[in-house]
């Protein structure tokens, strides 16, 4: 018999568990990365765990892995670790009973409100929030950002998932959440605290999930996903599938991913 470890490459067969981020890495859009359900059924087979931690706060984890499974892969809620519910956490922990606004989609200002904070977005008091948080959205105007500003420069409390300043989509990079940040902390003058990527967080969350073991993140970005593998102490691998460039990762300040592949496919199984 075949031993399904074999089908792996040399790099993958050294870890007990991989970590993936989903946008540039499983997908791109609505639509996979070529290979990528083949590889995780692959690193499956051969016994790994796997889990998914993302920065992208445009959905619910339940729309995530409603996702995966429509694109032939399989996950459970317990698999994907979202930057929303890290959020959700932190200012539950911190900021009970404040008042918010927030740049972001519904999934976001439910988590916040879940958070037991007082969402005032869409209210006259939206200016004066004690805390705001910005997220990644295409749906946004100028008065999102206006009152955003205002709110952060009287509070100086600003939280953002994170500073990714694209987001991969197949008709090119869309503005991601950083780009939205970019413009509030320019106006305010506040800088952000990050609650996803290039912070561990999201990382040391799938690793309290799937228990000890030698463990290889895998990201499209090396100032998000490999700097946040490396400040949760784990091995970073860089795929080229969500645009970012050999030379630019090459050039990229920071942790060094330990292997650059093409994609998940050629990384996982070397082809």
């Amino acid at each position: 018999m075949r031993c399904p470890a074999l089908i792996l490459s040399p790099l993958l067969q050294r870890y007990d568990q991989v970590i993936l981020d989903l946008d540039g890495c499983v997908w791109v859009g609505d639509d996979p990365v070529p290979g990528s359900p083949e590889a995780i059924a692959a690193l499956r087979e051969a016994g790994k765990r796997v889990s998914f931690a993302t920065n992208n706060s445009w959905h619910p984890g339940e729309d995530h892995v409603a996702k995966l499974w429509r694109l032939g892969v399989q996950a459970s809620l317990a698999d994907v670790v979202t930057v929303g519910g890290a959020v959700q956490h932190l200012l539950a922990e911190t900021r009970q009973g404040k008042t918010a606004f927030v740049i972001g989609r519904a999934v976001m200002r439910q988590h916040v409100a879940d958070a037991g904070l007082h969402v005032l977005n869409g209210t006259d008091l939206a200016a004066r929030a004690e805390v705001v948080v910005v997220s990644g959205t295409d749906e946004i105007s100028y008065d999102d950002l206006r009152t955003a500003t205002l709110a952060a420069r009287r509070s100086g409390d600003l939280l953002a998932t994170g500073r990714d300043p694209t987001l991969p989509m197949p008709d090119g990079d869309w503005p991601g959440t950083g780009a939205l940040l970019a413009a509030v902390e320019a106006a305010s003058g506040v800088r952000a605290e990050i609650v996803g990527k290039p912070e561990p967080q999201l990382f040391l969350t799938a690793l309290d999930r799937m228990g000890d073991g030698r463990t290889l993140a895998v990201g499209d970005r090396v100032d998000s996903d490999i700097a946040a593998a490396a400040a949760a102490g784990i091995d970073g691998a860089l795929v080229l599938s969500g645009g970012m460039s050999a030379d630019e990762a090459a050039a990229a300040d920071g942790a060094t991913p330990i292997e650059v592949a093409a994609d998940l496919r050629s990384l996982v199984l070397g082809r």
